[in-house]
């Protein structure tokens, strides 16, 4: 079935970022599933420590809004380019409202089995961090 992780992913996109229908993160993953690069770019998540995550950043980005630019898919992944429109509103890790309208692109890697998403990635630049909240770019920095 050509293209079906890709349209899993573009429904993931759909209903998780751009409706806030957190249900939709049980309904789509594997219970196992662990995540890269969300947040804190150097620890892996499982589906709740996801979940914590996705339910903060559309609380603090409420108007998030996620176009997919692209999709590619070999054997068991597909990677998606997107682009991402919001405002911070809310405090999202540790970082006051900033009221800052921002756009952020980055590239998510899935890995599907059966229907369900078991694995996924994603980066983003740490330019946007720093120029939303106003954070140091690199650690040492």
């Amino acid at each position: 079935m050509a293209q079906e992780h890709s349209a899993l992913i573009r429904r993931w996109f759909e209903e998780v970022w751009n409706k806030g229908r957190m249900e939709a993160i049980e309904e789509m993953t594997s219970p196992d599933v662990i995540g890269h690069g969300q947040a804190q770019h150097d620890t892996d998540v499982g589906l709740h420590e996801f979940r914590n995550f996705a339910v903060g950043l559309r609380a603090a980005f409420p108007d998030m809004k996620v176009v997919i630019d692209q999709t590619l898919e070999q054997g068991d992944k597909v990677v998606a380019r997107w682009t991402s429109t919001m405002t911070h509103t809310g405090e999202f890790l540790g970082f006051p409202a900033s009221g800052k309208k921002a756009t952020i692109t980055g590239t998510s890697i899935q890995r599907i089995v059966d229907g369900k998403i078991v694995e996924g990635s994603v980066a983003t630049s740490p330019l946007h961090r720093h120029l939303i909240f106003g954070s140091k770019l690199y650690a040492g920095a």
